[in-house]
C-alpha cells in the first residue's frame, strides 16, 4: 500500500473541492486531492456562473482562463409565458465587471482549477481514486484510504474535506446524516440540443403549453433544457414511450419543436435530475469539514450550486489556515465555518423555495397571480435588493490571502 502525507486532504474534485485546493496551495499548505473520476470529461448538470461565484474566481486568477476555454454570457433572466416577457432580470444592472450570468461549461472550469493546482509542488492529485476509509487516530479523522489505479492508497494529513457531492461517501464515512428536504415539487429532464439560430442573451423559464422549461444558450452551439415535471411524474411519461415524451417537450417548446423530434430518439437522450434540497446535520467533526454539495444540497432554481461550493471554498480557507497555524483541528475550531456558512445557506435555501413556488407552479391561482406580481416586483426596490441576493448570497464572499509557513 502506498503511503503519502499532505497538510489537507480534499476528496472531490468538483468546483468546491479545486477551488479550496488551489486556494490552500497558494497559501503554501501542501494538498492532496482524490478524485473518483478519471478526468473531467463527465455529465454535469450546471454551468452557469452567478456574479458572486465569478468574483472569487477572478479574485483567485482562474476565470479568465476558465472563460477563453469558451462560454456564452447571458446578460438577463426572464419569465417568459407564451412568449410575453413577465419578467426581465437585467444583469447590466450590477456593478463590471461580473455583471452578467456566465454559461461556462465545468470541463472547461475544473480544468482552469486544476492545471493552476498542479503548477504547485505542495500539489497530489489523484484521479480515479475512491475513497473507502477514513484513518482515524485518537478518535479525530487523520486521513483516507483510498483505491485507485495504482491499487490502494493511503493519505496520512491533518485535516479532511469532504467535497465529494450530494450523496458524499466522506459524509456517510464519517456517519454524519444529512435532512433531505423536499421543497421543490418538481423533478427536472436535463437534455441539450444543437441549435444554429442566434440565441436570447438570457436564461429563460419558459411557460407555453406544457410544463415549464429552463431554456439557455450553452457553449459551443447547443441550447440547454430543463423540462420541470411533477416530482415522481416521470415514469408514467416514459412508461408512454420516447413518441410521447418527445411530443410533450415540444408541447413546452414550440420553437424548439423540429430540433426536439430530430434530436431525442430514445429516452437515454434525455438525464433525470432528482431535484431536493437538505443540509448535513453537522459540518465538522474532529480532523474533518464537509463543504459544498457534502455539507448542503441545492435544486437547480436560481443558479445557485457552484457558486455556493465556490464560496463555500472562499469560507473555508481562513478557517483551515487558523487550525494549522494553531495545530488544532478539531470540531470545536473547524466549526467556525459552519457557525458562519449555515445562515447563507438557509437563506439561499428559502431564496430557491420562494422563486421555484412563483414560476413553476401550475394552477389557476398562480397562472393568474403570476403577472400581476411579477410586475409588481419588476417596478419596486424589491426588484434590485432580489437581484443583488440572487447574484451574491446573503453577503459578499471575498478571497484571502493569508500565508501557512510550517515548521
Amino acid at each position: 500500500m502506498r503511503t503519502s502525507t499532505a497538510d489537507i486532504c480534499v476528496v472531490g474534485g468538483g468546483p468546491a473541492g479545486l477551488t479550496l485546493a488551489l486556494l490552500l496551495l497558494k497559501s503554501g499548505v501542501s494538498v492532496t486531492l482524490l478524485e473518483k473520476s478519471r478526468s473531467t470529461e463527465r455529465s454535469y448538470r450546471g454551468e452557469i456562473l452567478q456574479p458572486g461565484g465569478m468574483a472569487v474566481l477572478d479574485e483567485l486568477g482562474v476565470l479568465d482562463a476558465a472563460r477563453k476555454r469558451g462560454c456564452h454570457p447571458h446578460e438577463r433572466f426572464q419569465l417568459v409565458s407564451r412568449d410575453r416577457v413577465l419578467l426581465d432580470v437585467d444583469y447590466r444592472r450590477l456593478p463590471a465587471p461580473h455583471n452578467c450570468l456566465l454559461g461556462l461549461p465545468q470541463p472547461h472550469l475544473l480544468d482552469t482549477l486544476l492545471e493552476a493546482c498542479l503548477a504547485h509542488e505542495g500539489f497530489q492529485h489523484l484521479p480515479g481514486t475512491r475513497a473507502t476509509e477514513l484513518l482515524t487516530r485518537g478518535g479525530a479523522v487523520r486521513g483516507v484510504r483510498g483505491s485507485g489505479p495504482d491499487g490502494e492508497q493511503e493519505v496520512r494529513a491533518q485535516c479532511v474535506v469532504g467535497a465529494d457531492g450530494r450523496y458524499s461517501k466522506v459524509r456517510r464515512l464519517a456517519g454524519i446524516e444529512a435532512a433531505r428536504v423536499e421543497s421543490f415539487t418538481q423533478d427536472v429532464l436535463w437534455f441539450k440540443l444543437p441549435v444554429a439560430e442566434a440565441q436570447p442573451d438570457a436564461v429563460q423559464v419558459y411557460r407555453s403549453g406544457g410544463n415549464p422549461m429552463l431554456v439557455y444558450h450553452s457553449h459551443p452551439d447547443q441550447v440547454q433544457f430543463g423540462w420541470t415535471l411533477p416530482h415522481g411524474g416521470y415514469r408514467a411519461l416514459a412508461e408512454r414511450g420516447v413518441e410521447h415524451v418527445r411530443d410533450q417537450i415540444a408541447l413546452a417548446v414550440p420553437q424548439y419543436a423540429d430540433a426536439v423530434r430530430e434530436r431525442i430518439t430514445r429516452l437515454s437522450d434525455l438525464s433525470l435530475l432528482d431535484v431536493f434540497s437538505g443540509q448535513a446535520t453537522t459540518w465538522a467533526a474532529d480532523g474533518l469539514v464537509l463543504i459544498g454539495d457534502s455539507a448542503h444540497t441545492h435544486g437547480p432554481i436560481g443558479a445557485q450550486g457552484i457558486n455556493l461550493a465556490v464560496q463555500d471554498a472562499a469560507l473555508l480557507h481562513p478557517v483551515l489556515l487558523d487550525a494549522l497555524h494553531a495545530r488544532d483541528t478539531g470540531a470545536a475550531r473547524l466549526a467556525r465555518f459552519e457557525r458562519e456558512r449555515r445562515p447563507d445557506i438557509v437563506a439561499a435555501l428559502k431564496l430557491q423555495a420562494l422563486q421555484g413556488r412563483a414560476m413553476l407552479s401550475s394552477n389557476p391561482v398562480a397562472d393568474t397571480v403570476r403577472p400581476v406580481l411579477a410586475r409588481a416586483v419588476s417596478r419596486t426596490p424589491l426588484y434590485h435588493a432580489l437581484l443583488r441576493r440572487i447574484a451574491y448570497g446573503r453577503r459578499p464572499v471575498r478571497v484571502h490571502t493569508d500565508r501557512f509557513t510550517t515548521t
